[in-house]
């Protein structure tokens, strides 16, 4: 697994722990409608993951776009899917968006590279 990739995984890890370890139950409740929100519905979890991906890159969150690739790929995305999705954040982000689609694209890339050199490599 890449580095920058196995170091998000492991903070993530590390910090979500810490964060439920405090008890807070309004902190516990948005955590679990957070990953509700993604389960299969009238929407399947892949174009849901696709559109937290174009709502991170909107939004210029590094951590969630991360987040949002890590899963898109497991939901079995292709590239031409990523790319169209890449331009409709484009579209509605505009310009500013452009630093962290290059971002993205050099993150896929290492997904891409833990995925091939075996399974599990991008487990969140």
């Amino acid at each position: 697994m890449g580095r920058r990739l196995e170091e998000f995984r492991e903070f993530r890890e590390r910090m979500n722990q810490k964060i439920l370890a405090s008890g807070h139950l309004g902190i516990k409740r948005f955590f679990a409608l957070d990953h509700q929100a993604y389960q299969e519905g009238a929407l399947s979890p892949k174009v849901k993951e696709l559109l937290g991906l174009v709502a991170s890159l909107v939004l210029r969150c590094d951590d969630c776009i991360t987040y949002h690739l890590v899963r898109c790929s497991e939901e079995g995305v292709t590239d031409e899917e990523f790319f169209e999705t890449f331009n409709i954040a484009l579209v509605v982000g505009g310009s500013i968006t452009i630093p962290h689609l290059r971002r993205a694209v050099e993150m896929l890339e290492e997904i891409k590279e833990a995925r091939a050199s075996g399974p599990g490599g991008t487990e969140q």
